[in-house]
């Protein structure tokens, strides 16, 4: 407690008391690269939920089945033109609703 207000260097060895391997600096936090993913998918869940059934499941097909656009035009039935024109109009309609949260 006698210490409690006596500043440290970042580039101190830890306490002996702590484990004492490394400094001080080697022990604190990164910012995690993968969060910011999170953030993203969670963001985009209630977007996804207001699409219309078959714009959702062309998303789904692409970004979630590894799908192309061919394949996905023979499995809705459309041509992969069109398949092209909707997912540009739906990637568009979901990166605004993520700009606007």
């Amino acid at each position: 407690v006698g210490n409690a207000y006596t500043a440290s260097s970042l580039d101190s060895p830890a306490p002996e008391d702590d484990g004492g391997e490394g400094s001080l600096a080697d022990r604190l936090g990164y910012e995690d690269t993968a969060l910011e993913g999170v953030e993203y998918r969670e963001s985009l869940k209630p977007l996804l939920a207001k699409l219309p059934p078959r714009e959702r499941r062309i998303i789904m097909l692409r970004f979630f089945a590894n799908m192309t656009q061919s394949q996905i035009g023979e499995e809705v039935g459309i041509s992969q033109m069109h398949v092209s024109r909707l997912l540009t109009r739906t990637l568009a309609q979901l990166r605004e609703g993520l700009i606007s949260d």
